[in-house]
C-alpha cells in the first residue's frame, strides 16, 4: 500500500516478491535462493538486506498493519471539518485500496501471522486494534443507532468483506478495478447500515 511513484528500492522489491511467493507457496514452500532470483540477485545476497526470511515476514506484517494505522490517521486529519459519512467513505477508499493493490499480504496474514515471534504478533495485534478503534469511532457518528460493541463488530465484519478480494479469482477475471472498488465501497456502506437496522 505504497502511495510512492518512485522506482521501488531493492528491498522494497525483495519484500513485493517474498509476500507474492509466501502466498502463493505459503512461508516454508519458499527459499531465499527464489525469492533472490525473482529480483535478480543471489539467494545470499538477500542477506545484505534481510537477517534471513522471518524477518521479511515481520517487516511485511508488521509494514502492513502500521500503513493501514498510519493511512487512516492521515484520512482523519486530512477530513477536518468534513462530515462523518466523507470521512467513513475516505475509510473504506484507503482500505479498498489496500485490499485491491495487496492482494498477497491479506493471504500472508491470514496464512502466516502465527510464525511471526510473539512480539512481532502482539505488535501486528496493537496495531490492528487501533485501526479498528479509529473505525469504530467515526461509525458511530455515521450511525448512532449502533452500540460500541456492534459498531466493532460491524468494523470486522466489513474489514472480512473488503479483505475477501484474494478468494475473489484471479484479477483478471473481476470487473474493472475502478468498477470492483465501487462495488465493495458500496457492499461495505450496505453493511454498516444493515447493522444500524
Amino acid at each position: 500500500m505504497t502511495t510512492r511513484t518512485d522506482a521501488p528500492t531493492r528491498r522494497e522489491q525483495i519484500l513485493k516478491e517474498a509476500a507474492r511467493l509466501f502466498a502463493e507457496r505459503g512461508f516454508h514452500g519458499v527459499g531465499v535462493d527464489e525469492i533472490g532470483a525473482a529480483v535478480g540477485i543471489s539467494g545470499p545476497g538477500l542477506y545484505r538486506h534481510f537477517p534471513g526470511k522471518d524477518a521479511m515476514l515481520a517487516e511485511l506484517l508488521v509494514g502492513i498493519s502500521g500503513q493501514l494505522l498510519t493511512g487512516a490517521k492521515r484520512r482523519l486529519a486530512e477530513a477536518d471539518g468534513s462530515s462523518a459519512d466523507a470521512v467513513l467513505d475516505s475509510l473504506i477508499e484507503g482500505h479498498i485500496d489496500f485490499a485491491l493493490d495487496d492482494r498477497p499480504l491479506i493471504t500472508l496474514h491470514d496464512r502466516e501471522l502465527d510464525r511471526l515471534r510473539d512480539t512481532d504478533r502482539k505488535l501486528v495485534r496493537q496495531l490492528q486494534r487501533q485501526y479498528v478503534e479509529l473505525w469504530v469511532e467515526v461509525v458511530r457518528e455515521v450511525y448512532p443507532g449502533l452500540a460500541e460493541p456492534g459498531a466493532r463488530s460491524a468494523v470486522h465484519s466489513v474489514f472480512g468483506l473488503l479483505n475477501s478480494t484474494p478468494h475473489l479469482g484471479r484479477a483478471g477475471s473481476l470487473p474493472g478495478r475502478g468498477a470492483m472498488a465501487e462495488l465493495l465501497h458500496r457492499m461495505a456502506r450496505g453493511a454498516f447500515a444493515a447493522a444500524e437496522a
